[in-house]
């Protein structure tokens, strides 16, 4: 069950969990930045919001062969692209690993939360999105599209929008960052996750 109590002891095995310290910090911003956006958006998923938050990133620093010998032992054989987009291995590895390291959060909303974190898709849900963005503008987060963002969404005053303007300011900030991240994307020129040009197409077709 989550609670209070489990996402204390949850954030207690993340700090001492072997990971750079600035992973760290990152993770514990995100469980911020993801408390922040539940209250605007979903209060009542506050406590999933949470445990998403904390388990993102816990095979982030994992090297490419290990991400890829767990999706084997799961049964999924990574694409070369996914091989060569390696950033977008740690939210597939991590998804898997929940249920057997951390069962007591296995709800599918934080599961799928933490699954598509990266690439986004068609689809999704408001947790979802909702992690997605914690990720993005966390304030740890001092890549120029990140602050960029985190700009857009917060300095027009979320909180004092009425649902359906809020709602609106959502998507509209979800469209940039996929543009932002394809656009980056195509500037290495590294693999596009078909996942991620879904998501972006379906915003601007509801938009």
């Amino acid at each position: 069950m989550i609670n209070e109590k489990t996402l204390n002891e949850l954030r207690r095995k993340i700090e001492t969990a072997q990971m750079s310290e600035k992973r760290r910090a990152h993770t514990l911003a995100v469980e911020k930045a993801a408390i922040m956006l539940g209250e605007l958006y979903a209060p009542e998923k506050t406590d999933v919001l949470r445990a998403a938050a904390l388990l993102h990133d816990i095979t982030k620093e994992l090297t490419v062969e290990e991400h890829v010998k767990i999706l084997r032992e799961h049964g999924i054989e990574p694409t070369k692209a996914e091989i060569i987009a390696d950033k977008t291995l740690h939210a597939k590895t991590a998804a898997l690993l929940i249920p057997e390291k951390y069962p007591e959060f296995a709800t599918a909303d934080v599961v799928s939360a933490v699954r598509w974190h990266t690439t986004g898709h068609a689809g999704m849900t408001l947790t979802e999105k909702l992690i997605y963005l914690a990720d993005y503008i966390d304030e740890t987060r001092k890549f120029p599209d990140c602050v960029r963002l985190r700009e857009m969404f917060w300095s027009k005053d979320p909180k004092s929008m009425e649902k359906s303007k809020k709602d609106a300011h959502l998507r509209d900030v979800l469209i940039t960052s996929f543009k932002m991240t394809v656009s980056a994307l195509l500037e290495e020129e590294r693999p596009i996750s078909t996942d991620t040009v879904d998501a972006l197409n379906e915003l601007i077709i509801k938009k």
